[in-house]
C-alpha cells in the first residue's frame, strides 16, 4: 500500500500560476500540459473570501 507524503508549504509563484490557467484554457495543450499545469494551480496560495 502506498501512503501519501504530508504536503510541504510549498507554492506556486503569481507568474507561473498565470501561465499554468493560461495553458489549461488553450484547446490545444496536451493532456500531459494540462496535468502539469494543473498540478502547479493547486500550490498557489488560496485567497481569502470578500465577505
Amino acid at each position: 500500500m502506498v501512503t501519501a507524503k504530508k504536503p510541504v508549504n510549498e507554492q506556486t509563484s503569481k507568474r507561473v500560476a498565470t501561465d499554468a490557467s493560461k495553458l489549461l484554457r488553450d484547446p490545444k495543450s496536451s493532456a500531459a500540459v494540462k496535468r502539469v499545469a494543473g498540478s502547479a494551480l493547486t500550490q498557489t496560495a488560496n485567497k481569502p473570501k470578500k465577505k
